[in-house]
């Protein structure tokens, strides 16, 4: 009898919360609140607010299993509520990550017998992501998802249609508001709040399993999920775990480059990945851009140039495996490559085709080759579209790779999601549109930098001098991608003779390629212009990347504290895009920079501590 009434105390305690209409979750800033509910349809919907303000409106929440939407025909359980807070280290924007939110465990109770499942919440400073979890065993038919974004009216769009299925179509701009014909576009997709409420960008993070997401809408603010890759859906087995569904809210453009919310939402790296000293960032040339496929007999000037640069890597691209040398395979022929790299204190990597990547064992025997000759790192490219079998083979490449000490760059490549926080040896990939398809747009180019690159690393390959090339850019704009621009691995696609007798020759030898922090400076607008100051050491950088603005710029250098710096600078010259104004002076704690901008131009500042 006493244990009777014992269970009765407990149901009457948690009866309240039991069949809860409304769940609110909030970031530990309190400023950031999500609140999910079940509407009169009996749908689960949610809402998120920044500052009483909303910036999601009622959206559904729901995926869809063996043709059941799962959030149809519901109610929500007792919360488990629970915060976290760490920091560790990361590479690229800062060094150091902030992981802080709060999290509810939250059930979904069926009225029908498809079963109850649980939605996992996380509200940080500046995001709201969840996921579904939907316990079970063998094998069972994931249709898609019903989740939704429903933003308010007002808003400007960033995004990247989706008609190839890949992420290296062109940045655009549109007006939510107007558009009344069905669009597809991919999850890099950035708006501009209304009412100076600041930034949102949907996307999802853990991509693990699952096939990729895109968005689709139809007219208005509503943005619906998308499996570009599996419109048929996809076969699960045992539990099924989505990847997160973010949306990142912030208040400003600086908010949101440095912000860690999609990496945060990914494991930790095993331990022996954690500062590994085979994985190491770095600069490399690249001959593809400037002679195509690979000649073995140019090698060694290849290697010479690298070494003058001061750059840590080379790489090697398609066409070294029809190297042959006196009845030697191209396996022995890149190890004599490689050798004679090392002795000059440089390192190879080599591309390779994906399908010679997709088992198991064609991993272990061509790592293996790549290993015992030397090559520290891979290029992979030509992956197909990303569906479950693909976004599996991407973790299980890392791991393999891993096991052999190698890095990784995936080209022609799905976007990041966070992942390469668990596989810090993938050092960057593609997933966008570079310099390999021609001279792009400056609004392209500064869009980026608010989209695609808050997203994860990436591997534009660009910074080329050659008059040819630069289509209406300048060399200052050429010179200010490779300070704002972000990858681990900072491909370099121009002729290194140009780099080397140029006046940005000492900037370029001693450039990083990792930050140990970054601010988006005042007067930058996504599409129009982009204004960084980028911190090594004691050492400042600042570039600029402009669209159309032609007058002069003011930076403000308050960040520089009380110290005077010696200033090294690269600005436009007008009316001349194959030359720069270089000049090296002092300025005092607090001045303003003025600077001369160019249409399609940029400007670039090494700031050394006097």
């Amino acid at each position: 009898m006493i244990r009777i009434i014992r269970i009765i105390l407990v149901f009457l305690l948690l009866a309240p919360c039991l069949f809860s209409k409304n769940v609110i979750t909030s970031s530990p800033d309190g400023r950031i609140k999500a609140a999910f509910s079940v509407n009169k349809a009996g749908h689960l919907v949610y809402t998120v607010s920044k500052k009483g303000k909303t910036v999601i409106l009622p959206s559904p929440v729901g995926i869809i299993v063996d043709s059941v939407d799962l959030g149809e025909n519901v109610n929500l359980g007792s919360p488990i509520i629970s915060s976290f807070s760490e920091t560790y280290s990361t590479t690229g924007v800062h060094t150091r990550a902030v992981n802080n939110y709060n999290e509810t465990i939250l059930s979904v109770l069926a009225k029908n017998p498809t079963g109850n499942w649980t939605l996992e919440i996380r509200t940080f400073n500046d995001a709201v992501a969840y996921r579904y979890r939907v316990e079970g065993n063998g094998s069972r038919k994931i249709n898609g998802e019903v989740s939704a974004w429903i933003l308010p009216a007002g808003c400007t769009l960033w995004y990247q249609s989706n008609k190839q299925r890949d992420y290296e179509a062109p940045f655009l701009q549109a007006n939510p508001d107007t558009i009344t014909r069905p669009l597809q576009l991919m999850t890099t997709a950035t708006f501009k709040l209304p009412e100076n409420q600041g930034y949102a960008k949907i996307t999802e993070a853990n991509l693990l399993n699952y096939s990729d997401m895109a968005l689709e809408t139809s007219g208005g603010a509503t943005y619906k999920s998308l499996f570009h890759n599996s419109l048929k859906g996809w076969q699960a087995e045992g539990e099924i775990v989505s990847p997160w569904r973010v949306v990142i809210v912030v208040d400003d453009l600086n908010a949101l480059v440095n912000t860690d919310v999609i990496q945060n939402l990914c494991p930790a790296p095993a331990p022996d990945l954690v500062n590994a000293a085979w994985i190491q960032p770095g600069r490399s040339t690249w001959h593809w851009m400037v002679t195509g496929q690979p000649k073995l007999e140019d090698q060694t000037k290849w290697i010479d140039w690298t070494k003058t640069l001061g750059f840590e890597y080379y790489i090697i691209d398609d066409g070294w495996i029809k190297w042959t040398k006196d009845k030697q395979n191209q396996w022995a022929c890149m190890k004599k490559v490689v050798d004679y790299a090392k002795s000059q204190n440089v390192k190879i990597w080599a591309w390779t085709h994906s399908k010679e990547l997709f088992t198991p064992e064609q991993r272990k025997d061509y790592f293996a080759r790549a290993n015992a000759a030397g090559i520290v790192g891979l290029k992979i490219d030509f992956m197909k579209p990303a569906d479950p079998v693909w976004v599996k083979w991407y973790d299980d490449c890392l791991r393999d790779a891993a096991k052999y000490k190698l890095m990784v760059n995936f080209h022609g490549a799905v976007k990041p999601t966070g992942r390469e926080r668990t596989w810090p040896n993938e050092l960057t990939r593609e997933g966008i549109r570079g310099r390999e398809m021609g001279k792009q747009q400056a609004m392209h180019d500064i869009s980026l930098i608010f989209t695609r690159f808050v997203q994860g690393h990436a591997d534009y390959t660009p910074t080329d001098f050659r008059p040819e090339k630069l289509k209406g850019s300048t060399f200052a704009h050429e010179l200010a991608m490779a300070i704002t621009f972000t990858s681990p691995l900072f491909c370099f696609s121009g002729r290194p003779e140009d780099y080397i007798a140029g006046e940005a020759f000492q900037l370029l030898k001693t450039l990083p390629v990792t930050w140990d922090e970054t601010i988006v400076l005042p007067g930058s607008e996504i599409g129009k212009l982009a204004a960084m100051a980028r911190r090594k050491g004691n050492d400042w950088y600042i570039s600029v990347l402009n669209a159309d603005k032609t007058d002069n710029f003011k930076i403000q250098l308050d960040f520089l504290g009380k110290e005077a710096y010696s200033v090294e600078k690269f600005e436009d010259v007008a009316g001349n895009n194959e030359a720069w104004l270089h000049s090296v002076s002092t300025v005092p704690a607090g001045n303003l920079l003025t600077i001369n901008l160019s249409k399609d131009g940029g400007f670039v500042a090494k700031m050394t501590r006097k």
